[in-house]
């Protein structure tokens, strides 16, 4: 079709696109081109959004990535946009036909043995950095707390009578977050080390030696540090316990609505995405060990 030359052209050397991008929207349109043809004796040009639609679905159907589909679609726009300016078509079929979602990838999270090992009081020396270290990620793995919520904390904030701490998360929205046993006795036996050995500089409840409140720099090399211990996950931070804290709580039974206000999140979608994470902890499970997987 000419009018498909006419608009590499105009790529080319009107929007001075790269020869390589230019031979992607000729394959891509040569695609549709094929599918509408497919149909019957249909021109590109009279292929309408059911057409355009169809073509997607058929990607999809194929098992092309969202991206590839995406990127093809953006073509088809392009190339209709090209024609209604010419008055070649009376509307641009592909302006109203959405593409796939890109898939999101799973939220990555620490195993449970993992972080038991991890956690073992024999793997921790009594000196003060050692001790912040595991009272930290204690403390993310058993609220779910961000950073930025940690490292805002200050003593006044951590309630031990009800075991309740107030945190501040985005938009400076506050929530409360329950907390155990365990977490309750590393937070005490954290602050008496601390008041003994550390002359505060602030009301922050993590600090450094020298008393100033931890930063986030700080926190994260110490997540990173220990969790290279027990995980080869290709992200080690302060975040991936988070998300171990959500699929441990899932995994164990909790409810997704507790779950998203444990996290703070605004919408349940949100948290949703750790349903997916524990199916696939699940189907791992499966493929190894039913026999007929």
């Amino acid at each position: 079709m000419d009018l498909i030359e006419d608009f590499l052209d105009y790529l080319r050397y009107e929007r001075n696109y790269s020869p390589h991008t230019v031979e992607n929207y000729r394959r891509d349109l040569a695609s549709l081109q094929e599918y509408a043809e497919s149909l019957g004796e249909m021109t590109l040009l009279a292929a309408d959004s059911d057409v355009v639609r169809g073509w997607m679905e058929s990607m999809m159907d194929s098992g092309l990535a969202s991206t590839t589909i995406n990127r093809r679609l953006s073509a088809a726009r392009s190339f209709f946009k090209f024609a209604l300016a010419r008055g070649m078509v009376d509307s641009n079929p592909a302006h109203v036909v959405e593409g796939p979602r890109k898939n999101k990838p799973l939220p990555m999270f620490v195993r449970e043995r993992e972080m038991d090992e991890l956690l073992e009081p024999s793997r921790w020396k009594d000196n003060y950095k050692d001790v912040r270290a595991r009272t930290l990620l204690l403390m993310f793995y058993s609220t779910g707390i961000r950073l930025s919520e940690l490292i805002g904390l200050d003593d006044e904030m951590v309630d031990f009578g009800t075991r309740e701490m107030r945190v501040t998360g985005k938009r400076d929205k506050q929530r409360i977050i329950p907390f155990g046993e365990e977490l309750a006795n590393a937070l005490k036996a954290y602050i008496a080390l601390r008041d003994t050995s550390v002359t505060r500089q602030c009301s922050a409840l993590f600090v450094t030696p020298s008393g100033e409140r931890m930063n986030a720099g700080k926190v994260r090399y110490e997540v990173q540090k220990a969790l290279s211990q027990v995980t080869t996950l290709s992200k080690r931070s302060p975040h991936v316990l988070r998300h171990t804290f959500a699929t441990a709580m899932l995994n164990h039974g909790a409810g997704l609505e507790s779950v998203k206000k444990l996290l703070g999140h605004e919408s349940l979608s949100t948290t949703e995405i750790y349903t997916h994470a524990t199916f696939e902890q699940l189907k791992r499970i499966y493929n190894s060990a039913h026999p007929r997987a």
